[in-house]
C-alpha cells in the first residue's frame, strides 16, 4: 500500500515541491557525510521554516475542516462492523453513480481502514487517517467459482466486510451465499468494486487476480468516503452505518 504521510510531512513535501519548480537544487560537492540521522538535535533552518509555514498553515486549515457528524463511533471488528459496513456501502453507492454498468457487491479489508470514525465532528484529517493510501476504486468481473473462493477466504480470514451480500460461516467455509438477495449461481459472472490494491492481490486476496476484467471507477477511495459524508451532511443526515446482520456464524 502507498505509505502514509503526516500532515506536517505533507506540508513539507508541498513546500519543497513548489520550491523545486522555481529553482533547481544542486548537491553540494563539499558534503563529506551523507548518512546523517535526522532528529531533534538538528535545529530547523529558519529560512526554510519561513518558506514552509504558509503551506503548512494551508494544509492544517484544510485538515481541520469539519465535513460531518457521527452520533456514535464507527469501529471495526471481525466479519462485519459499523465502520466496515459504512465504507463498503458507500463504495457501492458512489461507484454505481459513476460506473456505466451493474455492480453487484463491494468489499474492502479491515487492514485498509486504519482508525475508527470518532463520535462527534468528523474532519477531513480524520478521513486521511482512516484511509491514508492513494487507492483507486475498480470494478472486477469474477466468474461464479472465483466469487465462491473469495467468500471462503472472507469466511476464514474474518476481515473483509461486504456490501449487498450475506453468507453463513460453517467450519471456516462460506455457505448460503446470497448476492443482491439471490443465491450465488456458479454459472454466472458477478461484479465487485474494491480498491486497486486489493484487486492486485493485496491483503492475501490473490483470488482477485483471477478477474475476467478490471475497470477503473474514476474516483479514489478516500474521495468516495469524503463525498459520501458531504452528501449526508448536505441532506442534514449524520454519519451512520447499516448494522443489519450480513454474516451468520454457526457454532
Amino acid at each position: 500500500m502507498t505509505c502514509y504521510f503526516s500532515k506536517t510531512t505533507a506540508a513539507l513535501l508541498l513546500a519543497l515541491s513548489l520550491a523545486s519548480c522555481q529553482r533547481t537544487w544542486v548537491a553540494s560537492p563539499s558534503l563529506a557525510e551523507t548518512d546523517v540521522p535526522v532528529d531533534k538535535t538538528i535545529a530547523a533552518d529558519p529560512q526554510y521554516e519561513a518558506r514552509i509555514a504558509p503551506y503548512r498553515e494551508q494544509v492544517t486549515a484544510k485538515m481541520e475542516e469539519i465535513i460531518g457528524t457521527a452520533p456514535v463511533e464507527l469501529g471495526k471488528a471481525d466479519y462485519q462492523s459499523p465502520l466496515g459496513n459504512f465504507v463498503v456501502d458507500l463504495m457501492l453507492e458512489q461507484s454505481r453513480s459513476l460506473y456505466d454498468g451493474q455492480i453487484d457487491m463491494a468489499t474492502t479489508t479491515n487492514g485498509g481502514l486504519r482508525v475508527p470514525v470518532p463520535m462527534g465532528s468528523v474532519k477531513v484529517g480524520t478521513i486521511f487517517e482512516l484511509m491514508p493510501f492513494e487507492n483507486e476504486l475498480v470494478v472486477l468481473t469474477l466468474d461464479g467459482n472465483t466469487v465462491k473462493e473469495f467468500f471462503d477466504i472472507a469466511a476464514e480470514a474474518r476481515y473483509a466486510p461486504i456490501a449487498n451480500a450475506t453468507f453463513t460461516v460453517q467450519n471456516g467455509k462460506a455457505i448460503d451465499i446470497m448476492i443482491g438477495g439471490e443465491p450465488l449461481d456458479l454459472s454466472q459472472n458477478y461484479t465487485i468494486v474494491t480498491s486497486d490494491y486489493l484487486a492486485g492481490g493485496g491483503d492475501n486476496l490473490s483470488v482477485f487476480k483471477k478477474a475476467l476484467k478490471s475497470e477503473k471507477v474514476g474516483i479514489m477511495m478516500r474521495d468516495a468516503i469524503m463525498q459520501q459524508i458531504r452528501q449526508l451532511t448536505a441532506k442534514g443526515q449524520p454519519i451512520g452505518a447499516d448494522t443489519t446482520m450480513r454474516v451468520t456464524i454457526l457454532p
